[in-house]
């Protein structure tokens, strides 16, 4: 039975860890230092509470780290003071350049590094979401989500592949989310936001109801999504285009960080007062 260490279980990583119980792997996590809201997801899905990060990495073949993109260097530097031997998966929403920096870290450490980026919710059903993985130890990762509710996707290309490709899929998911309120701010604050709904549903159909799902998907959990955003910008102007698009979404994003996990969503009218008072 191979042992996965999961760090840590937000809702993604105790989803995560749930799938590889599904697919016959012990999974383990550390409640040091962790809130009861974490330990609540952890026990709900099963997962082997070993208390320290020490004796996590001490007794895990895989680490995988989700965690804000802002925190996946400490959480590498972190693992890398244990000596953990075995293989680190970095599945976080970070740059390709980013995941280098972290794989130089854990592998400074002594660990093997796997490149991961998950696209999709929370893995509770088939078919929903996808962990892309590149770098030589990708196939043994993925073996461990066989037959689970979370499809490994290995990408014949280096460390830095799997990173690329959940940035451009999250620069047109996340940014166009982003870009959608901003407009919708703009028209209420122009006093055209009537107008504007009575021309989509003409020319642009679905642009409405995309508009109003943002706000009910995105708006609490728009602070998670900053240093996404952050590290999508860091994606295009490394690959020479501009970062401008997603510089301006973690704007619009950090705006909304106040709405933080609030019992429920606003209203469109007002997350445009929030955006553009």
């Amino acid at each position: 039975m191979t042992t996965i260490g999961i760090l840590h279980p937000g809702e993604m990583g105790s989803a995560v860890g749930a799938a590889a119980r599904i697919g016959g792997a012990r999974v383990i996590w550390a409640s040091m230092g962790r809130g009861p809201a974490t330990r609540k997801r952890a026990d709900a899905d099963g997962l082997e509470d070993v208390g320290t990060l020490a004796r996590l990495a001490r007794e895990s073949e895989i680490i995988i780290s989700v965690c804000p993109p802002a925190n996946a260097r400490d959480v590498a530097r972190e693992v890398a003071a244990t000596r953990f031997g075995g293989t680190f998966v970095d599945a976080n929403a970070i740059a390709p350049a980013t995941t280098r920096a972290v794989g130089e870290i854990v592998t400074g450490g002594g660990a093997r590094f796997v490149d991961g980026g998950i696209v999709g919710p929370p893995p509770r059903k088939a078919g929903d979401t996808r962990l892309f993985l590149s770098g030589t130890r990708a196939d043994a990762v993925g073996a461990a989500f066989k037959g689970t509710a979370l499809e490994a996707v290995v990408l014949d290309g280096p460390i830095g592949a799997a990173s690329a490709m959940k940035m451009a899929y999250a620069a047109w998911t996340k940014g166009s989310q982003a870009l959608l309120l901003a407009i919708r701010a703009l028209a209420a604050r122009e006093g055209v936001d009537a107008a504007l709904l009575a021309e989509w549903a003409r020319s642009q159909p679905d642009a409405t109801g995309r508009s109003e799902r943002a706000v009910a998907a995105n708006v609490r959990k728009a602070w998670r999504f900053v240093g996404e955003m952050e590290e999508i910008a860091a994606t295009f102007e490394a690959a020479g285009l501009p970062n401008g698009f997603h510089a301006a979404a973690g704007e619009i994003y950090r705006r909304l960080a106040g709405w933080k996990d609030t019992a429920t969503p606003p209203s469109m009218a007002d997350v445009a007062k929030t955006l553009a008072p």
